[in-house]
């Protein structure tokens, strides 16, 4: 663990950064609109930082994954039909945007002392530049991210970015499937840090926060102070969060046996009988 001068250490910097730049005026009226009729008061002030997420990862899929693929496993990438080097570059830039968005939310999970001090209410209805920054970037890539624009919950939004700590492992086990890699040495080993990236992060750590979650909407539903949480948004969030949840366990379930079936050695054949 870091000591407590070695922490400040490596947080001063984002602690003493400049503000991002502020949404150009042009784009912050071309927004507006939209977030009016979807009740996302703060995307205009991340339009800014959603558009350029977008064309960076469509440039990802466009240029950079082919031309990094090519030269990495000319053996397999060239050889590959259309519809499949689309699939190998959408695995390409999931792999790039979960590695970025990984390490953005950590930062401000960490960094960002305005949310680390927010209460029940402020947890709910509460929102730092930071946050809505890193959802921006989300958003570039996962629309539904763009919830936590209302705001609401835009603290956990955060919390549940972490779910993507799993998926650098996922897109290495599938393209170790596809460059001749499947059961070796190094496809066992990124499979155990595959299941316990995604048991950790989406067993343990979403259950966690989905509880902490859970309370603070209640606390916020049932305080009906100044902003009563309305019971659709309530129910909407628990019960897609929940399902989602489920999910994640039915999931795991099924990577294990995913995972076990690459190293499984196939059970000697019984010798035929002489007549």
């Amino acid at each position: 663990m870091f000591s407590e001068e070695k922490m400040e250490w490596l947080l001063r910097p984002l602690e003493n950064a400049r503000p991002p730049p502020p949404t150009p005026s042009f784009l912050t009226k071309a927004t507006q609109p939209l977030a009016s009729a979807l009740t996302l008061r703060t995307l205009p002030l991340h339009a800014h930082e959603i558009l350029p997420a977008f064309c960076f990862y469509e440039f990802v899929n466009v240029i950079i994954s082919p031309y990094v693929s090519t030269r990495l496993f000319p053996r397999t990438y060239p050889q590959l039909p259309r519809k499949k080097k689309i699939n190998w570059n959408v695995h390409f830039v999931s792999m790039v945007q979960s590695c970025f968005i990984n390490s953005a939310a950590l930062w401000v999970i960490f960094a960002d002392k305005e949310r680390r001090a927010m209460n029940a209410s402020q947890r709910v209805w509460g929102y730092t530049g930071s946050s809505g920054m890193v959802q921006g970037f989300a958003a570039g890539a996962l629309a539904v991210t763009s919830l936590g624009f209302r705001p609401f919950v835009n603290y956990y939004g955060i919390n549940f970015i972490l779910y993507e700590l799993s998926t650098p492992f996922l897109n290495i086990h599938w393209f170790m499937d596809k460059v001749g890699m499947t059961g070796t040495k190094a496809q066992l080993v990124n499979g155990i840090a595959l299941l316990a990236s995604f048991g950790g992060s989406r067993l343990v750590w979403g259950s966690y926060q989905s509880v902490n979650m859970y309370r603070d909407i209640w606390t916020a539903y049932s305080s009906r102070g100044e902003n009563p949480v309305p019971s659709w948004l309530a129910v909407a969030y628990v019960v897609s969060n929940t399902v989602l949840s489920g999910l994640n366990f039915y999931w795991f379930g099924k990577m294990v046996t995913t995972v076990k079936k690459r190293f499984d050695k196939p059970e000697p054949k019984a010798e035929k009988k002489e007549k």
